[in-house]
């Protein structure tokens, strides 16, 4: 008779060491889910990655983020390789009709050069003259007897971010002039990289990511592009950042998406010296 007690107690013993380890293992799993995401790299570095820590930091679930640029990230979004993207240009006619484009926050096209460059100033006309190749070195924006080395970030297929918001903001329609000097990059990241290193470099690109680089951002007409100039619109060259997901996105990524429109997401946006929604109101 004890030993049949005993036995009971064991198996009973037993039975809640197991159910306390399944429930033990079933809770990191929640806290494990994940979801990716790809596209604009000035979105990526200006806000994305810092927005995702602070995501998995609250909730437990990993965002996992990587540039590549706009075009990449739609791309990935509609084969499914990727759960959601970023972009820095509005939605437009050859875009899958079953991706979502969210507003999340605010950029600034910014002209950029190398740190050494003496230049501080240049005007829209002055940059559409480099784009025409009508400006091709840099004395004749009164700067050193040197050629101006355009760094230009271009995809095989459809329009980047940069290339598609400077198209429309600077340069109202007009193609490129490409000159000996032009080098046409894959992303974004790459062309800010490539200003970093190179002393005659220019190029356009986001002040979201630009900010974060070691180069300097040349004021139009006087005006900085800075966060405060592009809340009171004095800056002229504003444009919107999205987050693009399908229209039957799984619910981690439709609460991801809600995080960063919400209260605190948008004063997390905020904090990371990007223009968020409520900045505007």
């Amino acid at each position: 008779m004890l030993l049949y007690i005993d036995g009971m107690k064991n198996r009973s013993v037993f039975l809640l060491l197991i159910l306390l380890a399944v429930f033990f293992c079933r809770e990191p799993s929640a806290h494990s889910e994940s979801i990716t995401g790809s596209g604009c790299s000035v979105s990526n570095v200006g806000y994305l990655q810092e927005l995702a820590k602070e995501y998995e930091r609250q909730t437990g679930v990993k965002v996992l983020v990587r540039g590549g640029g706009t075009v990449v990230g739609i791309e990935e979004v509609r084969t499914g390789r990727v759960d959601f993207a970023a972009a820095c240009r509005s939605k437009s006619a050859d875009d899958p009709a079953d991706v979502d484009f969210i507003q999340v926050a605010w950029d600034a096209l910014a002209f950029i050069v190398h740190k050494s460059n003496p230049l501080n100033d240049i005007s829209l006309d002055e940059v559409r003259a480099i784009y025409a190749g009508k400006i091709t070195n840099w004395k004749q924006l009164k700067g050193k007897d040197s050629p101006i080395k355009v760094f230009i970030s271009k995809t095989k297929k459809g329009l980047s971010g940069v290339e598609g918001t400077t198209r429309e903001l600077v340069l109202k329609g007009r193609e490129v002039i490409e000159t000996p000097n032009t080098l046409f990059l894959a992303s974004t990241a790459i062309v800010e990289q490539m200003v970093e290193d190179t002393p005659g470099g220019f190029a356009t690109t986001g002040f979201s990511s630009a900010r974060k680089r070691d180069v300097k951002m040349l004021k139009v007409n006087g005006v900085s592009p800075d966060k405060k100039n592009m809340i009171n619109n004095k800056y002229p060259l504003k444009r919107p950042l999205f987050l693009l997901v399908p229209h039957r996105a799984k619910p981690a990524v439709k609460n991801f998406v809600d995080f960063a429109l919400s209260n605190k997401g948008q004063k997390f946006i905020s904090s990371q010296g990007v223009v968020s929604l409520i900045d505007m109101k």
